[in-house]
C-alpha cells in the first residue's frame, strides 16, 4: 500500500519495522513520518485492511511504535537516490 501523502509504498519508506506470523495470525510494528502525520488514521487502516486481505490470514493487528522514530534514511537506498536525497 502507498503513503497517500509521499505517493510511495509504505515498505520502501522505511515506515514497517516489523512483521511477526504465528498461524493464522500477523503483527505489524509500523511509525508513520511524524507523529502528527494528517493521514496517520488513514494509512493505520489501510494497512490494517491490506494484512486482513491476505489469503489465510484471519486476524491482524497494526501496532504503531516511535522508536526508533523515522527519519529519511530508513527510506530504501535506491528510492532515497532516485527522489535525490
Amino acid at each position: 500500500m502507498k503513503d497517500p501523502e509521499a505517493g510511495l509504498n509504505i515498505i520502501d519508506l522505511g515506515l514497517v519495522y516489523d512483521v511477526a506470523i504465528a498461524d493464522d495470525k500477523v503483527h505489524v510494528k509500523m511509525t508513520l513520518t511524524s507523529p502528527a502525520c494528517p493521514v496517520g488514521p488513514q494509512i493505520m487502516h489501510e494497512a490494517d485492511a491490506a494484512v486482513r486481505g491476505v489469503e489465510g490470514v484471519k486476524d491482524a493487528k497494526i501496532e504503531l511504535v516511535w522508536d526508533p522514530y523515522w527519519t529519511p534514511e530508513r527510506i530504501d537506498p535506491k528510492v532515497r537516490a532516485y527522489l535525490g536525497f
